[in-house]
């Protein structure tokens, strides 16, 4: 890293108008924009079992796509139901995918990493997540050493303090709440009402039983909010002093998803009373001590999201960042991605056809790409301006045994605009992302896509602010 100044970042509202347009939040490269039904199962499977050869560790992402109830805002891939058979269907088919998953990659792997997501994984009670750990330990080693870090997302109002000393005793020593906003109005616009002080009390039962780390979702851009009524949930939530947060941008695409129609976009902040939010969000947990760890996540300065940044381990994935960077990553269960070698792979969208494959003894594998050169280059580009905001020139072409210069040539002279207005400056060592830079990241990778630069962008991505 350039020093400490190199977590800072400078909120420019006109640079940030000039460049509010729309593209990937690079959570892989290629884009699931470019994944592709000619990749198959069998091509995931040849790539799992060449994978074993690197003896990389392992991380697992389980999908859990259940929920109680519907929030307005949620855009994620969820099955609104009460429904027990139904849930108990899809454990059995995601047990059975478990075990074929298991099957194709060498036992002494290790699964340092893993995620449970949603949906609301503690949608399923005590019982059904002791059976799924066990179904995963099982068939998998696990690492269950201090370093490991096993995260599930909680949904406050679907846990009590005994259920969150349960999962530190399933051996999940990391939680990400779901807030989103603190205030009222905001919560019954978007049918969430969850009061701070349930999570006040999860937050001190989740200190109590060890959890290394407390992430707190939140989201602005959504119906009522103001400056005024933001800054009393950020001091809310700063008083808790969660050790990492992640603020994100509400997109309203009612046409996109069905839930979102719920929501009265009369309701919803101007343009530039969410630009005055976001920049008062960046002030606001800059000033209390939080380090911006790039797109919308902060974190204290003490934890290993901040470590792994300066130390150059830091890892942008499906999950956001994270701390691991050498692991071939397997997605379980409905719609999850994974990443084998050079490979991305997702599972069926639908649970329909989901665990119609299963139940055909089939993995569940519905499109994916495989990488060519060219795409290992560019990943890696993207990956070092998404997570250290720089490109060292030497390290790259140490590493990928290139000319970075005479290769991405292009990219450099299309960089120069951007250079002119303050992004980025580029010299002899390499190209490095400005204060000013910092929140427009996804414009700056974007020099970087050859798919981005020969498509229309159209309404595909989210807004970059």
């Amino acid at each position: 890293m350039k020093g400490q100044n190199a977590d800072k970042v400078c909120f420019d509202e006109d640079l940030i108008r000039r460049y509010d347009g729309r593209g990937p939040r690079y959570t892989s490269y290629p884009t699931a924009l470019q994944f592709d039904a000619a990749f198959t199962a069998d091509d995931y499977r040849e790539a799992a079992l060449a994978s074993n050869e690197s003896g990389l560790p392992l991380s697992l992402y389980v999908h859990v796509p259940f929920c109680h109830s519907l929030c307005y805002y949620c855009g994620c891939n969820k099955i609104v139901t009460r429904n027990q058979t139904r849930v108990n269907r899809y454990l059995d088919n995601l047990h059975a995918e478990i075990d074929m998953q298991a099957q194709l990659f060498a036992n002494e792997r290790m699964v340092e990493q893993l995620h449970f997501g949603g949906g609301t994984p503690t949608y399923l009670n005590e019982l059904q997540l002791d059976a799924l750990m066990k179904k995963l330990r099982s068939a998998f080693s696990f690492d269950e050493s201090d370093t490991h870090e096993f995260s599930i997302e909680v949904d406050p109002r679907t846990v009590s303090r005994r259920s969150i000393a349960a999962l530190s005793d399933l051996g999940f020593n990391r939680l990400s709440l779901g807030v989103q906003d603190f205030d009222e109005d905001v919560q019954k616009a978007v049918n969430r009402i969850q009061t701070a002080a349930e999570v006040q009390s999860l937050v001190a039962a989740s200190r109590d039983a060890g959890f290394k780390s407390i992430s707190f979702d939140l989201i602005y851009g959504l119906p009522h909010q103001s400056v005024s009524s933001f800054d009393n949930t950020l001091n809310t939530v700063i008083a808790m002093r969660p050790d990492r947060l992640a603020v994100y941008n509400y997109a309203h695409l009612p046409e996109r998803f069905k839930g979102q129609r719920m929501i009265d976009a009369a309701d919803l902040p101007l343009p530039q009373t969410k630009l005055d939010v976001l920049h008062h969000t960046i002030d606001k947990l800059d000033a209390a001590g939080y380090v911006y760890i790039g797109m919308d996540h902060f974190a204290l300065p003490d934890d290993d999201l901040v470590k792994a940044r300066h130390a150059h381990t830091l890892q942008r994935n499906f999950q956001g960042y994270s701390t691991h960077r050498a692991c071939d990553l397997i997605g379980l269960g409905v719609s999850s991605i994974g990443n084998i070698g050079r490979t991305y792979a997702q599972s069926a969208v639908t649970t329909m056809e989901y665990e119609a494959l299963i139940e055909k003894g089939r993995l569940p594998i519905a499109r994916g790409v495989a990488l060519d050169d060219d795409d290992v280059l560019r990943a890696a580009a993207i990956q070092q301006l998404m997570c250290y905001d720089e490109i060292i020139f030497v390290d790259f072409d140490k590493c990928h045994a290139t000319e970075f210069t005479d290769y991405f040539a292009a990219e450099l002279d299309r960089l120069s605009p951007l250079a002119a207005d303050g992004l980025v400056t580029i010299d002899d060592v390499g190209v490095h992302v400005t204060a000013k830079g910092r929140l427009l990241l996804r414009n700056i990778a974007m020099v970087f896509d050859r798919y981005i630069s020969s498509e229309p962008h159209g309404e595909r991505y989210s807004k970059a602010i």
